[in-house]
């Protein structure tokens, strides 16, 4: 998930295809197939979903897809799956929720967000040569699931659990994106994303639930086990490409970690530590972290590349600020690990 935030142009696609403008069959035609655009957007019409504002064709030049549009979101999707269809507005709503509920007051969203499905990798591939321009081949090293950028989640299916896990997770760097003046620096960015990832369905609505993200608890125990946790003063420096240019367990247990660093502010010791963590999110949200007036400006302008350099001593800088002031975080370590040693216990390696 390596993003960097520069500006770019879409490509106009000049070869449109799938759906067709028709209409649907007239009265006593026959019922029209549900893998059609039209016929998904009549089995979509007619389950009454309450997130499901409308639904149309969306012309592109990658498969026959549809436009879902709720209040929030738009999502043009290639992917014609009656249950992931129908359960996508709830989703995406529902996240929406979640995300806002970190803050101390609700943001108002005016314009919707963006949200990009297709149906397989390929068209995830051939549109992501197009949208991320110079940034395409990094983008396509990702092995399954998605990215976000300018803007845009951009996601094909893995499976519906899956995908929605991967649609929480990139939808929370998408509501921050836009909201928080200031951005966040990796460890807090990714670990936070974390929490959207698992989830329940009760009769459409989708509750988070963070203590059940199996696939994060697992890295986290298998890093445990291997004896290769990445120290704290190094998780909090570290961002996501550090770890893609090492090897797979630096991945594993940069996100399993940072998974259960967020998990630790917010629950150890009965919450001790969730006030200066939820006030770390605060001032990033309104621009109040106290940075230099350079680092702000890199912070708040998002059309400036993040550094390597820059992520390292602001992470290192707010944790310290926020968190624990300690010069070699020896004592808050040990709590973090034991922390992390409690969470995994009950879960069983493949």
């Amino acid at each position: 998930m390596v993003r960097k935030f520069v500006l770019i142009s879409i490509v106009a696609v000049v070869c449109l295809a799938g759906c067709s403008e028709g209409r649907f069959p007239e009265k006593g035609a026959g019922v029209q197939r549900i893998d059609t655009c039209d016929g998904m957007i009549e089995y979509l019409q007619k389950q009454n979903l309450p997130a499901l504002k409308s639904v149309e064709v969306w012309q592109n030049g990658y498969g026959p897809g549809v436009k879902i549009t709720t209040k929030h979101y738009e999502i043009l999707t290639t992917l014609l799956d009656p249950l992931m269809l129908s359960q996508v507005p709830g989703f995406m709503e529902s996240a929406y929720l979640a995300y806002n509920a970190q803050l101390p007051e609700p943001i108002a969203t005016t314009a919707k967000f963006t949200v990009y499905l297709f149906a397989d990798r390929q068209q995830w591939e051939d549109f992501t040569k197009t949208f991320a321009g110079r940034q395409a081949s990094l983008y396509c090293k990702i092995k399954a699931g998605a990215y976000y950028l300018n803007g845009a989640c951009v996601v094909y299916n893995i499976g519906r659990e899956r995908t929605f896990s991967v649609l929480g997770h990139e939808g929370w760097h998408q509501f921050n994106s836009r909201h928080f003046k200031f951005r966040l620096p990796s460890w807090l960015d990714e670990g936070v994303a974390m929490l959207f990832e698992a989830y329940r369905n009760d009769k459409g609505l989708f509750y988070f639930e963070p203590s059940r993200n199996m696939q994060r608890l697992g890295a986290l125990k298998t890093m445990l086990i291997k004896n290769k946790m990445i120290p704290l003063k190094e998780l909090i420096a570290m961002n996501p490409g550090e770890a893609l240019v090492a090897n797979d367990d630096a991945i594993m247990a940069f996100y399993g970690q940072s998974y259960g660093l967020v998990r630790f502010l917010r629950e150890e010791g009965y919450g001790k530590r969730l006030s200066n963590f939820s006030q770390l999110l605060v001032d990033g949200l309104r621009g109040d972290w106290p940075l230099s007036e350079a680092s702000k400006r890199i912070a708040a302008d998002r059309n400036i590349p993040l550094t390597i350099r820059w992520n390292r001593a602001i992470g290192t800088q707010l944790f310290k600020q926020y968190i624990d002031s300690d010069s070699d975080l020896t004592g808050i370590e040990k709590e973090y690990i034991t922390f992390c040693r409690k969470i995994v216990y009950h879960v069983r390696l493949k």
